[in-house]
């Protein structure tokens, strides 16, 4: 209680702090970042959003890790070595990898970390494997499926499979994957983490048995003891999650097997408008802030802030998701639900002509000009420039009124164009990038038809993200980060039918699953090129999404903020470097 009392007292006490001086570090042992969205879970097996995540790998930590701001050199983290096949930990045939685990690593509830808790973490991570969830990152290598269920809800992992897929032997933890997949140790530098199996077991969670797995298999957000509890190796430990205030502190961890992190205390705040980060960062009651791209002149002239700009970033934002099939029960954002010009029907979007239509409609250069100020890159499908795969030479789509009315002439036999349409087109509160495009989208599309009508709404990051998942958006704009650094994980999200994305929207095209497949398990780099042009070009013909710019990152920061860097496949900040 009395821990609560003096964090509460910590938050009140920033929030009404008085202006900063020049040159005065304020609050030098607490380190305060002021974020867009809100974190929705504490489970590393359950989120799978950019504030959750930011927050887990600084309480959790992974068996691997990518060195400093880039992702072309992997080190020891939980295991004790970095693998290579010259040194016998991956196998000849590129399918077995052996992780020595390090020894007198210690959980923050005091009990040592042992290789059957990296064992059971892995085997937890894969088979909770919640819908719109990060569990196919490692069910996909390992077990060689992209879900633990089929499309009918059926399950299908044989569990004596998993079982020896991942075994402890002595102080190490052998994993053996179904084929070589390229990117496996990119994976394990981001997804491995690592939990107690003895607290998880004590406190009502998978107790590790086959006949049990399934109770706990596409859980309920709140079910998971580990929603709003976590038991962690990293440097810090949570301390309390204000899901009212949308507040989120972390204490160091004083026994950290490393040296421990400079500050005491981070405190992790909400805050979806710009102008309120903007005057927290001027008065010194933020350290660092999440800045939108059109918002960045705003800093300059600020004293003692500066702009971390031009940040290296694998990702592809904002893009814009078709439902396919939308869920019609009690939906407000399909007015009547019928094609009479005062609403959509649920499969309005199945139609290919349609999305072309709105493809051809969005203002490409306009929105890249004004909003990004020439800064980001024009998305040619979802690969990033850079990443091998992507394909200077893809089609892709830019403002064509002609062509736009062309298309929707052709939807759904002329009926489109006859009787219009009336849906919401929706974005993250917050997501001022989002809004800008969804505005020029619906201006667009509008100005070709009076008959055509679109709202647009904001909605709260953690309703945003419960409604995608329930299929009650009927086009959503959103944008997607790397998880790690290769081609397969921009295409599956967005083209795959278990992808994040693709699910999300109900989109499933067979071929384009299998040539996504058999991509990532190609070892040769010059078929496996020829693979991504196909799933391009086939991904721009089926236009399920539409894809605008690849952007830099961007944050406001107190000058004083030393050790700041930014990882392209991160999402959020990696406080332990971090000092005044």
């Amino acid at each position: 209680m009395k821990k609560h009392f003096w964090t509460a007292l910590l938050t009140i006490s920033l929030l009404n702090a008085a202006p900063a001086f020049a040159g005065a570090v304020r609050n030098p042992d607490t380190f305060i970042f002021g974020a867009i969205g809100e974190v929705t879970s504490l489970d590393p097996a359950f989120a799978y959003d950019a504030v959750s995540q930011g927050l887990i790998f600084n309480v959790y930590e992974t068996l691997l890790a990518f060195e400093g701001e880039g992702n072309d050199k992997i080190i020891p983290l939980l295991a004790a070595q970095v693998h290579s096949r010259k040194n016998g930990l991956i196998s000849k045939d590129g399918r077995t990898y052996t992780f020595p685990i390090r020894k007198g690593v210690l959980f923050q509830d005091g009990s040592p970390m042992t290789p059957e808790d990296v064992r059971y973490s892995i085997l937890r991570f894969m088979l909770v494997d919640r819908a719109g969830g990060p569990s196919s990152l490692l069910l996909e290598p390992i077990l060689g499926l992209s879900g633990t269920r089929d499309a009918s809800g059926k399950h299908v992992v044989d569990f004596k499979q998993a079982e020896q897929a991942v075994r402890v032997e002595g102080d190490k933890v052998v994993i053996r994957l179904k084929d070589p997949f390229g990117p496996f140790l990119s994976i394990m530098a981001r997804w491995s983490y690592v939990m107690s199996k003895a607290w998880a077991v004590k406190n009502g969670d998978w107790d590790g048995r086959e006949e049990t797995w399934k109770a706990f298999n596409d859980p309920e957000k709140t079910r998971s003891f580990f929603y709003e509890r976590m038991n962690g190796t990293g440097p810090f430990f949570l301390e309390r999650w204000d899901r009212l205030g949308r507040n989120v502190v972390l204490g160091r961890n004083e026994k950290y097997w490393r040296k421990p992190a400079f500050f005491k205390r981070i405190l992790i705040r909400s805050v979806p408008e710009f102008t309120t980060r903007k005057l927290m960062l001027q008065a010194g009651d933020a350290d660092l802030i999440e800045v939108p791209r059109p918002f960045i002149t705003q800093l300059k002239g600020m004293e003692g802030v500066r702009a971390a700009d031009g940040l290296p970033r694998l990702m592809t934002d904002p893009a814009f998701f078709f439902t396919f099939d939308i869920n019609p029960s009690a939906n407000p954002d399909i007015g009547s639900g019928k094609l009479d010009g005062e609403g959509i029907p649920a499969d309005f979007f199945k139609d290919r002509d349609l999305r072309k239509g709105f493809a051809y409609a969005f203002d490409y250069e306009a929105f890249l000009k004004d909003t990004f100020r020439g800064v980001a890159q024009r998305a040619k499908g979802p690969i990033p420039p850079g990443l091998p795969g992507s394909d200077p030479a893809q089609p892709f789509y830019a403002r064509d009124p002609a062509k736009a009315a062309e298309h929707f002439k052709k939807a759904w036999g002329g009926k489109v164009w006859e009787k219009g349409f009336k849906f919401t087109l929706t974005y993250n509160t917050g997501g001022d990038v989002r809004e800008y495009s969804c505005n020029i989208l619906k201006k667009t599309v509008e100005a070709l038809n009076p008959k055509f009508k679109i709202d647009v709404r904001g909605v709260e990051w953690a309703s945003y993200l419960d409604k995608a998942q329930r299929h009650l958006m009927p086009v959503f704009s959103r944008g997607w980060t790397a998880d790690y650094p290769d081609a397969h994980n921009f295409v599956f999200p967005f083209y795959h039918s278990q992808g994040r994305y693709a699910s999300a929207q109900g989109y499933r095209n067979l071929e384009l699953d299998k040539k996504v497949e058999a991509a990532v398990r190609e070892v040769d780099p010059v078929k496996r090129a020829k693979l991504y042009k196909d799933i391009l070009r086939l991904g721009y013909e089926e236009v399920p999404s539409i894809q605008t710019v690849h952007p830099p990152g961007v944050y406001g920061l107190r000058e004083w903020v030393k050790g700041f860097y930014d990882n392209a496949v991160f999402m959020g900040i990696y406080f332990y470097p971090l000092s005044k």
